[in-house]
């Protein structure tokens, strides 16, 4: 017979690792507590609108489709992609930068904005992709046990990238404050500040510059519902509306999970949840990390979303918006530094039915607006209101139309929500920021070292924050599980 491991949790980590281990032998079954599969990537659909109600940028694809290989598929068997042009439109009080599907195109829109800085932006993407074929292909695919990972012949030639910072390195090359904001936003989705940032993060500005963003046809959702395909006919087995209430542990090996009142046993566990939650479920000695331990870690974000359909076509946007006329460093100090609710925040809005007709009914638009906020702060209908009407007459203003009287409805996601549906540590979006006291090594292990057959995957553990990272964090938990237990029979 094949060892039994059961996972807790059906997001992308939790997923991709179901497969691996499938693959590999083992008899996979994987519990969900929503009604659906996807974790933070599920989807919405109301009145013949679709929304991603989690991730909604596709990065970094060459990511996906070395998942789908390792099974000897491709992402095309599963969905469609097209790769967006413009990218994305950053709105400033007085000026739109389009960042274009080229680098050459984005070239032009930097030269324009300061004269000379294509130059040095070609430089810095050169150095930025370099950083990327070592991060992807060297750095990230370790498990994290010790320091000696990140101590390759490529990253001792720039140890001291890990000293500087995304913001200083920027700040060297780029005097005007709209092209260090569109260069400092994507190590947002590592979780933390550019000035807290290790420069040789910069390989995500070679993930948007140099590889593009894209959009699989039906949404995000549509990469969920593939891997769930996948799983399947592998022979994983996805049980929704199971909440796991307990982990029992005999000596110190994981016996079962308790589960709407049974007991579920297994050989091997693997937590795909919300790491600090999972422990949560441990009796106390079986712990690895105490709550003052999670209290002094650096989160990601949390965010309030907003989902709205619009009963008319929008002008004047793209599919993915950024909206920049505030200033970066407060609103990421009202974040991450003084916790509390952003005075004048920055926001993002996100319309794919401007590229994707199958997302709205015809003259509608769908919306997805999210404000990043600090994790386990309050969160109130009366707060979500205000935000709202914040952003939205700033929306109109900044894109010139009237868009309040043509709202059909509109549904928000905030704090309390991450926590009640994803058990998510202080209602955070993201996980746990990628700063340098919190890389590699230094985040929370994918193997317990209280419980010999229990193992963790996910935003939380290594590599970090991020869709790309969780399919790599999957195949990494999978690897270890099969390293220690090298047989699936």
């Amino acid at each position: 017979m094949s060892a039994v491991i059961n996972i807790i949790g059906s997001g992308f980590s939790s997923l991709s690792a179901s497969c691996y281990l499938a693959k590999a032998g083992y008899d996979v079954t994987v519990y969900e507590k929503n009604d659906t599969v996807g974790g933070r990537a599920r989807q919405l659909k109301k009145d013949g609108f679709t929304f991603d109600i989690g991730p909604s940028w596709y990065w970094m694809p060459d990511i996906f489709e070395k998942f789908f290989n390792d099974f000897g598929k491709k992402t095309s068997d599963y969905y469609h992609l097209d790769k967006l042009g413009p990218a994305y439109k950053i709105f400033f009080k007085d000026e739109v930068i389009t960042i274009g599907d080229t680098l050459d195109k984005i070239c032009k829109e930097f030269d324009r904005i300061e004269p000379g800085s294509a130059i040095p932006l070609k430089k810095f993407i050169e150095k930025a992709a370099t950083n990327y074929d070592i991060a992807i292909n060297k750095v990230v695919l370790k498990p994290g046990l010790s320091p000696f990972e990140l101590i390759t012949p490529e990253t001792a030639m720039r140890v001291d990238q890990f000293f500087k910072t995304i913001s200083g390195e920027v700040r060297k090359q780029f005097n005007n404050p709209k092209l260090i904001s569109t260069l400092e936003f994507p190590v947002l989705f590592l979780g933390a500040k550019p000035s807290n940032t290790p420069s040789f993060y910069s390989f995500m500005n070679y993930a948007d510059f140099g590889l593009g963003t894209w959009h699989p046809k039906g949404g995000m959702y549509e990469v969920i519902k593939a891997m769930e395909t996948l799983a399947k006919s592998l022979g994983v087995k996805i049980i929704t509306q199971s909440v796991v209430k307990k982990i029992n542990v005999s000596g110190k090996t994981a016996s079962s999970i308790e589960i709407n009142g049974e007991k579920k046993s297994f050989d091997i566990l693997l937590s795909g949840a919300d790491y600090h939650h999972s422990e949560t479920l441990l009796d106390e000695k079986y712990r690895q990390y105490s709550e003052t331990y999670w209290s002094k870690k650096t989160f990601a974000p949390s965010s309030l979303l907003f989902y709205v359909g619009f009963n008319k076509k929008l002008k004047n946007v793209e599919h993915h918006n950024l909206f920049f006329d505030t200033s970066f460093e407060t609103h990421a100090e009202e974040i991450y530094d003084n916790p509390k609710w952003p005075k004048d925040p920055l926001f993002y809005a996100n319309f794919p039915s401007k590229t994707d007709a199958t997302m709205a009914p015809e003259n509608a638009e769908t919306g997805f607006f999210l404000i990043p906020i600090a994790p386990g702060i309050e969160d109130t209908e009366a707060l979500r209101a205000q935000y709202f009407d914040i952003i939205i007459s700033r929306f109109e203003k900044l894109t010139k139309q009237e868009v309040k009287n043509s709202i059909l409805f509109k549904d928000s996601f905030c704090v309390k929500d991450f926590i009640k549906d994803y058990n998510s540590y202080k209602g955070n979006a993201y996980g746990m920021a990628n700063t340098l006291s919190q890389t590699a090594f230094l985040r929370p292990k994918l193997k317990s070292k209280k419980v010999n057959n229990l193992y963790f995957t996910g935003q939380l553990t290594v590599p970090g924050p991020g869709v790309p990272p969780a399919l790599i964090s999957g195949k990494l938990v999978a690897d270890l599980i099969i390293k220690h237990h090298n047989t699936a029979v």
